[in-house]
């Protein structure tokens, strides 16, 4: 008996894994996309391909199998057009990784970066910056107003001061400068969001769910301060806890031996399909197009 069983698992093992392979790739497929509205999508698509399958399997319905059999070869194109966004995210995450990229961001630039977001927290106004890593944000700094400027607290400070024109838009940072201001950002399409949240935030979660980069944004209405990256936004955050998850994001430093639930999870947008246990107030100029 455990001859026979080891020779069928001695010939049979490597359907054993691609069963687990294709198992976890389904789940933590499942898990990434839920909530999404391609997600939706995918759900109508593969009800009306079942049915239609098995119907035409149990009536013995030739030509709407022939067809079902023939659409097959071009759902493999129309799930890439209609999941171009996710699978853009999860690529960029992947190129993302720390192990594909390196830190370049100096200590001193986080601690400058640190002072005027709590600064601009202090003095009440609304902020959106957005510090660029890896993936170049050109096509987002050429919808703004160009500075290519040296990074200085008093010029970020002027930008953001509500009497200004260029308050109303997203300002980038590069290194130690700042590239533009009065930048528009892309919203993102999750629906699983608290519905209080504010363009600002929104934006800066739709910025990094299309880049690396790292999205700061400070309420104006409550002067409270949420950092974004890889499509996940952590809320109301103090200012050890922003610099050390600052430095976390930018450098990859020592702090990233710290588990992010562990300094911020409490303050994280909640998992698709979850529903928020906190509601914020909105920001002032949610209906304006600008972030």
């Amino acid at each position: 008996m455990l001859e026979a069983a080891g020779k069928f698992l001695g010939e049979n093992w490597t359907s054993g894994v691609e069963i687990l392979i294709l198992a976890v790739v389904l789940y933590y497929g499942f898990l990434y996309l839920r909530g999404t509205h391609g997600a939706r999508i995918l759900i109508g698509l593969a009800l009306v391909f079942l049915t239609l399958t098995l119907v035409s399997q149990f009536l013995n319905l030739v030509v709407i199998g022939w067809i079902l059999r023939s659409f097959s070869v071009f759902l493999a194109i129309a799930l890439v057009v209609i999941f171009q966004p996710e699978l853009r995210r999860a690529l960029t995450e992947l190129g993302s990784h720390r192990f594909f990229t390196s830190a370049f961001e100096s200590r001193e630039t986080i601690e400058e970066i640190t002072d005027t977001v709590f600064e601009l927290a202090s003095k009440g106004f609304g902020a959106l910056i957005a510090v660029e890593r890896e993936i170049a944000l050109k096509p987002f700094s050429e919808t703004g107003v160009l500075l290519d400027s040296e990074y200085s607290k008093e010029l970020v400070l002027t930008v953001f001061q509500p009497k200004t024109v260029l308050h109303d838009g997203g300002l980038i940072v590069r290194g130690d400068r700042i590239v533009s201001a009065a930048c528009i950002f892309p919203l993102t399409q999750r629906e699983d969001l608290d519905r209080n949240l504010g363009l600002r935030h929104r934006a800066g979660l739709g910025l990094s769910e299309e880049s690396d980069a790292v999205a700061i944004i400070v309420s104006e209405e409550t002067g409270q301060v949420s950092i974004c990256h890889n499509g996940l936004i952590e809320r109301n955050l103090g200012l050890e806890k922003f610099r050390r998850r600052l430095g976390q994001l930018l450098r990859q430093d020592k702090y990233e031996s710290d588990h992010p639930q562990q300094l911020e999870g409490e303050n994280r947008v909640p998992d698709p399909g979850v529903r928020p246990l906190v509601s914020h107030p909105p920001e002032r100029g949610a209906g304006q197009h600008k972030v």
